[in-house]
């Protein structure tokens, strides 16, 4: 997989091309921190930020893009954006209004990539028919999904008209996802990590310090190279530049095919965040 930079895309399964790498905001408060860190991310190359309507940020995220964008004299269209509709509004019309209320709180006219968040079972098929509509209709550029196992996706496909785009998953050294990964692959679906550093967990691991070491890098950096050489578009949250920046540095090695298994080997099937089998919010 031969990513050179920051801004280098993959070309999803209708023809738009999406970054590699981005910035989640995943509880990031509303407020001066939110909007300086996408700033910050956009005057560092970013062109990828992901939120949520759940997160109760998507305001200062807009308030960041549109002033990151006057500073780094680029336009809207340089800038991919991502939102997710919530559980509460996975029927037909509540995903429709869902968007175009994301659209109003970000300042947006559109955004770049809508997906559910979650898989509620028996509300999904609605919802992903309003993501069909918004789409036919040019509303978003893309379309997608998060959370979804293989079951859900061959459920939602049954139906669907039009496949996702994306599945944004839980996805770290110790949750490879594996077969998930294989069937978006066969299906054409590229996979997304969220959560790419375990929300901190993996920073002090033995075997990732070790290889870390070995290529005077991070073991961040490292995890967010493997993500990138395994295929995964990766969008690791930070508030600070010094991390931001660290975060993004990743484009100057590349991990040996044995450091790749030797990192595929820390695999343990386990979450930080819920089972999508087995949630209740």
């Amino acid at each position: 997989m031969s990513i050179k930079n920051l801004q280098d895309t993959t070309t999803l399964n209708n023809g738009v091309k999406m970054p590699w790498f981005g910035l989640g905001v995943f509880k990031v408060a509303e407020g001066p921190e939110l909007v300086n860190a996408v700033k910050t991310a956009i005057k560092h190359g970013y062109r990828s930020i992901d939120t949520a309507a759940i997160y109760q940020n998507e305001q200062g995220v807009g308030k960041g893009i549109k002033e990151g964008l006057k500073e780094a004299g680029i336009s809207r269209e340089d800038l991919f954006v991502t939102s997710k509709v919530w559980n509460t509004d996975l029927d037909y019309e509540a995903t429709i209004a869902a968007y175009e209320k994301s659209l109003e709180r970000l300042d947006l006219e559109y955004l770049d990539l809508y997906l559910i968040h979650w898989p509620v079972a028996g509300k999904y098929k609605d919802a992903w028919r309003a993501m069909e509509t918004l789409y036919k209709e040019g509303k978003v550029k893309t379309i997608g999904v998060s959370n979804f196992q293989i079951h859900h996706l061959e459920d939602l496909l049954k139906d669907a008209e039009i496949k996702p785009m994306i599945n944004q998953v839980e996805y770290h050294p110790k949750l490879t996802q594996k077969e998930l990964q294989a069937f978006c692959l066969e299906n054409d679906i590229q996979l997304e990590a969220w959560s790419p550093l375990m929300q901190g967990q993996l920073l002090d691991n033995d075997t990732l310090k070790d290889i870390a070491n070995k290529y005077n890098k991070t073991v961040a950096q490292v995890i967010l190279r493997w993500d990138l050489q395994n295929g995964v578009i990766t969008i690791p949250k930070s508030t600070k530049e010094k991390r931001i920046v660290e975060n993004a540095s990743i484009f100057d090695f590349e991990l040996t095919k044995e450091d790749m298994i030797i990192i595929d080997g820390l695999n343990e099937n386990l979450r930080v965040g819920p089972d999508p089998d087995n949630f209740n919010f």
